[in-house]
């Protein structure tokens, strides 16, 4: 079972039940069953179940981190005071807290989502659910709490009290405990001394309730040694007077009192925590250049709000045992010891620093990580005795990385022929910043963003840079190096490119270059090579390239792979990631991503996992200093932003390339040879379009997949380009919590396409077909439309091509085509129609070096003369003779990749 946030910003459970889960463990602490059925209800029940009752200690990451956002609601509410009508709403999380939840969120599906808009709807949610449920409740708020909350239902009831008692210097602080008599619907919140609760409930029939009443105070008793005197001298029912020194241990011990289900009212000042702490400036002073090779300067010094303390007053403070002390004429927190010893390590960092930190060094201390990432540094907790902050022109850098709408403007000037939109513009600008910088970048837009065409900017900003002597690298999956050489030949025409595929390049030009890679590409601006190509071309990792650009970086995640290691050891001035997959919610595959882009930031692999072990080890678990760490290298646009969605057009269709097998290039070879040798018998009439049509069906059932030509049933992913290359979007797909349409003409292929994609999305989809009855298809598409839905739906092109709204999919995929743009629109709108609120991406498969390849020209040059192909009559393809026809279904191995 697990817990994912959608693309709308939703938590949902995917994975129903407790039998279900693969977690035995888990299953034996709770009831799983209980906590999918309250997420079944509504997201805000589901909060409140796992918030509710009790946890187990082995509870995954992401469901401890929703418990914790659930009971700080809890808390809130029950320790707001109740009116004579109902409950107020509760006010929305601040800014501060939301961006700390934000950067605090463990890996899970669709993390990326989590923003803190998206933490503060839920919030405000979650608040519209409880008060409802209040409301109608007869008992409010104590028949809520017995049913979704029952250890929660005396919470709130106790107050302790610490107020400023300025006219006494020696007892400058005043304690009280009090209660409020009842919390029920109609009743006024009302504070009395603790003490008039044993007059309120004297006698034996009220005894239950007053244990129940003092639960709390027990319970911190259990906690906080002082509370635990207090009881036992009875001092918890009288007003006190306090010296700062009784005061103290209250304020320190006021987590563990609001864990015990207590209110504590506090001065306001205390909530900012004022305390000396040791601060850390780094890169004050970096000269007039600054990058990832640079040396970072160190400045240590003991500081109040900012402000340098004297040397009499450091030693004062360092000399203070633990507790509160005036300072400057205001109430601070000291721990003397604990000063004294973060100053002294910091000082120390400062010694072995010497003549400067290394960038990387820099980067982790600034994010909270030790120097040497070894772990997290206490103390920079928030509360901590020490703060690390970068100084004058590296604070500058960074905030052009974390924030680059702010970055100057590069222009990719009339070379480009197209115009970027304002956030692709923001892109190119970003790319050129950190690859000027000499910093690793990954450009994680979601798919349709184009990623493509702000590398292909960047290039041409690179072509008139100063100093560039070297062409770029693009490495890239075979099935993408059609549509890279068509963007770049239609985008960028003045870029020169070397394509070295067989498919683009002959062998004896590709072995000249390799022979003589200087000379070679002297005049080169770009080369594209393959991941399967870069393992077996040494030559390629002996030169030194300007920018070095991975697309589908996830390729790399898994680092044993050779293709990993050999993207690894090329050399160049800056390295570029592009994927449209969330980085951060596999930590693996994060490491492996920045042990290409940034090496060494995130240390070895075994010292990586040290480092987040630690930070899961906190309490609570924080990946605070890890996002820290890696964000200003990260630029992720969603198609949810609103600042991104308003500038997409609606729907966007692109050919999806895909190669052939060996299988399905020797069946498709064998099928144009009985095609020729059918033609030479010279037939005429019905029968020789018959002869055609039936062999353009069998062309189209072989690039496909051979188990459907051949009908065996053998559908398995390698024998077809075409499941190779849906691996590949469906992946990417399945991983941004979207859905996707597939549709095919083919009845028999709507199965063995079904059940390849539920191996991919990791739960099954839909299946519609003419066999389908009518009465089962408002069934299939109100599944479908539901957010918590099956993820893809597969329908045959005349079953599923129209009289079906089915607009949850932000993707659709023509497995095959149909070659009659009509019909496939038709099909494509059954996703993009009115109510459609996401922008659609289209892709089209098409098959290189095949019949598709040579249709979907046409299709292209002259869409009018598609409904011409094969509908019916005497089509176009059937009137051609035989040599042009031969032409047209010819194999072009090269091409196919083969």
């Amino acid at each position: 079972m697990n817990l994912t946030i959608t693309p709308s910003g939703h938590l949902l459970v995917i994975g129903s039940s407790a039998c279900e889960t693969s977690d035995a463990a888990i299953t034996s602490h709770f009831c799983a069953e209980a906590i999918a059925q309250a997420f079944a209800d509504s997201q805000s029940a589901g909060i409140m179940a796992l918030a509710g009752g009790k946890s187990a200690p082995d509870w995954p990451l992401p469901w401890m981190f929703w418990r914790d956002f659930g009971t700080r609601y809890l808390l809130l509410l029950c320790q707001s005071q109740p009116t004579a009508e109902r409950l107020e709403p509760l006010p929305p999380l601040d800014d501060a807290t939301l961006a700390c939840l934000t950067l605090n969120i463990p890996p899970m599906p669709g993390a990326e989502y989590c923003t803190p808009d998206v933490l503060a709807a839920i919030w405000t949610d979650l608040d519209t659910w409880a008060l409802d449920s209040i409301a109608r409740h007869a008992e409010g708020l104590v028949g809520f709490l017995h049913r979704y909350a029952p250890l929660w239902r005396q919470v709130g009831r106790v107050c302790f009290h610490l107020a400023e008692n300025k006219q006494d210097p020696e007892f400058p602080f005043a304690f009280m405990a009090t209660y409020i008599p009842r919390l029920g619907k109609n009743a006024r919140a009302q504070h009395l001394p603790l003490n008039q609760a044993l007059c309120e409930y004297a006698g034996a029939n009220n005894r239950e309730a007053l244990l129940r009443l003092l639960e709390p105070v027990h319970e911190a008793g259990t906690r906080c040694e002082w509370v635990r005197e207090l009881l036992e001298s009875n001092d918890i029912y009288h007003p006190l007077a306090w010296t700062p020194e009784e005061a103290y241990p209250f304020l320190k011990d006021v987590p563990a009192l609001e864990e015990s289900g207590l209110v504590v009212r506090l001065p306001d000042w205390w909530k900012k925590r004022p305390r000396p702490r040791v601060q850390v400036a780094i890169g004050s002073n970096v000269g007039e250049t600054l990058s990832a090779q640079a040396l970072l300067d160190f400045r240590v010094q003991l500081t109040l709000d900012g402000a340098d303390l004297t040397p009499e007053e450091i030693a004062a403070l360092t000399a203070t045992g633990e507790g509160l002390a005036l300072l400057r004429g205001q109430w601070v927190e000291v721990d003397g010891e604990k000063l004294r010893q973060a100053l002294e390590q910091w000082q120390r960092v400062e010694a072995e620093a010497g003549d400067g930190l290394s960038f990387m060094e820099g980067m982790r201390l600034l994010a909270g990580a030790r120097r040497d990432l070894s772990g997290n540094d206490p103390t920079l907790d928030e509360t901590g005795w020490a703060f690390v902050e970068a100084g004058g022109q590296l604070r500058e850098m960074l905030a052009g990385l974390r924030e680059p709408a702010r970055l100057a403007a590069v222009q990719a000037g009339d070379r480009l022929r197209a115009t970027l939109r304002p956030y692709q513009q923001t892109g190119l600008n970003w790319l050129w910043f950190l690859s000027e910088l000499g910093l690793g970048a990954c450009l994680a837009d979601d798919m349709g963003l184009g990623k493509t065409i702000q590398v292909i900017s960047l290039l041409l900003a690179q072509k008139g840079r100063a100093g560039k002597t070297s062409p770029s690298l693009l490495v890239l999956p075979a099935s993408l190096l059609a549509n890279w050489k068509s963007e770049l030949d239609r985008f960028a025409p003045s870029l020169k490119v070397v394509c070295l595929h067989p498919s683009e390049l002959e062998r004896s030009e590709r072995e000249r270059i390799a022979a003589d890679p200087a000379g070679g590409l002297a005049s080169v601006d770009a080369v594209l090579i393959t991941y399967g190509m870069l393992q077996r071309q040494e030559w390629l990792r002996k030169l030194s390239w300007n920018l070095i650009v991975l697309d589908e970086a996830q390729a790399i995640k898994n680092p044993g792979t050779q293709q990993a290691k050999a993207a690894k050891t090329l050399k160049g001035r800056a390295r570029i990631a592009l994927t449209g997959t969330p980085v951060e919610n596999r930590l693996s595959d994060l490491w492996s991503l920045f042990d290409f882009i940034c090496p060494g930031l995130l240390g070895s692999a075994t010292r990586f996992k040290q480092f987040v072990t630690s930070l899961e080890n906190r309490e609570p678990p924080s990946y605070a200093p890890l996002r820290t760490l890696v964000q200003p290298y990260i630029l992720r646009r969603l198609k949810t932003d609103r600042s991104v969605i308003s500038d997409l057009p609606d729907k966007v269709e692109v050919a999806a390339w895909c190669g052939l097998s060996k299988a399905q290039a020797r069946l498709y070879g064998q099928s144009v040879k009985e095609l020729a040798e059918a033609l030479r018998e010279q037939q005429e009439g019905m029968k020789r379009r018959g002869l055609i049509l039936s062999s353009l069906m069998r062309f189209k059932q072989i690039c496909n997949h051979p188990g459907q030509a051949l009908g065996d049933g053998d559908y398995a992913e390698e024998r077809s380009g075409k499941f190779v290359r849906l691996r590949e979007l469906a992946e990417e797909i399945a991983s941004r919590q979207e859905k996707v349409l597939i549709f095919t003409q083919f009845r028999e292929m709507t199965a063995p396409i079904a059940t390849f994609l539920a191996t991919l999305f990791g739960r099954p989809g839909l299946v519609l077909h003419g066999g389908t009855p009518v009465a089962e298809r408002k069934k299939l598409v109100d599944r479908f439309q539901h957010e918590d839905g099956p993820p893809f739906f597969v329908l045959s092109l005349k079953a599923g091509g129209s009289g079906l709204n089915l607009t949850a999919a932000s993707h659709v995929i023509h497995f095959d085509r149909w070659w009659n743009p009509a019909v496939e629109n038709q099909a494509t709108d059954r996703a993009f129609r009115i109510g459609q609120k996401k922008n659609v991406m289209v892709h089209k498969f098409v098959c290189k070096g095949t019949v598709e390849e040579k249709i979907d020209a046409l299709i292209a040059a002259k869409s009018g003369m598609a409904t011409e192909l094969l509908d019916g009559g005497e089509t176009l393809l059937t009137e051609m003779d035989d040599e042009a026809l031969l032409k047209m279904v010819a194999l072009d191995l090269e091409k196919a990749g083969i």
